[in-house]
């Protein structure tokens, strides 16, 4: 079967139980992304949904949108963000990746000022900030600072609303990211930092939820956070420089075994 062509931009949603906000999601992509005549196309990730959120997709009929299921899924939970945040991106065509909830609280609109962003600063990859556009109460407020306290202190993590889903990369970022573990989704910036890449912040607009229900709270955030904050504290430590460089030799360099290996790759 034949590659299929890549685009400029791969726009990737995780959705889990999301019917009444996909079509919603979509719209609001196309009124965004169109004007700006970039080719694009909108990869939504089914994790594990039990309500209508693929028909509803389908039924669309629109031939931007792929949509993807994951697989081996746990009866009425999904595998998590991260794992559909993986399974999106190897989905992806894109030059570029951009990523946002289903949920319809990221706005779409906010992506191509993301996008120059990134160009214009040389930057690989553009993280979104909410904090100045939410409205949360106090316990929330006061929970999300004492994680960016240990984030600061576990991982020097200076980014400061690293619980935002819309952010843009280059493909190559995404690519490196080892989303396959559970909650890595959020550390996505410090990863890719601590990866070597340049990441940039900007504020973006946040919504409240008008359907569907959110699936995370205080109870399985702040604990399940901080262990995260520890393993990827362990990870980061033992991570090994893996870049190399080839020294031909006039053996390698007339073998046309060798040759053709590197043609191919």
């Amino acid at each position: 079967m034949p590659t299929p062509p890549p685009v400029e931009l791969s726009v990737i949603a995780a959705a889990h139980n999301e019917q009444d906000s996909v079509a919603r999601l979509v719209q609001e992509i196309d009124a965004a992304l169109g004007p700006t005549g970039r080719d694009y196309e909108i990869v939504v990730v089914d994790d594990g949904s039990t309500d209508e959120t693929a028909a509803t997709l389908v039924a669309l009929n629109n031939r931007r949108v792929k949509v993807i299921a994951m697989s081996n899924t746990p009866p009425d939970r999904g595998n998590g963000q991260s794992a559909a945040f993986h399974a999106g991106i190897r989905a992806a065509r894109g030059r570029l990746v951009a990523m946002l909830d289903a949920d319809c609280q990221n706005d779409p609109a906010d992506l191509p000022a993301m996008i120059a962003r990134l160009e214009t600063y040389n930057a690989d990859m553009v993280q979104g900030d909410r904090s100045r556009a939410r409205r949360d109460g106090l316990v929330k407020r006061v929970s999300s600072r004492v994680g960016r306290l240990f984030r600061r202190w576990l991982l020097s993590d200076t980014i400061r609303d690293t619980g935002c889903s819309l952010r843009v990369m280059r493909r190559e970022v995404a690519l490196a990211l080892p989303l396959e573990f559970r909650g890595m989704h959020r550390f996505i910036p410090v990863t890719a930092r601590n990866l070597g890449y340049r990441v940039s912040e900007m504020p973006v607009h946040h919504r409240p939820r008008t359907a569907g229900r959110t699936k995370y709270g205080i109870g399985n955030r702040a604990l399940p956070g901080l262990i995260d904050c520890l393993a990827v504290r362990w990870m980061r430590r033992r991570r090994r420089d893996v870049s190399f460089e080839v020294i031909e030799t006039p053996g390698t360099a007339a073998s046309p075994s060798r040759q053709r290996e590197k043609a191919e790759t």
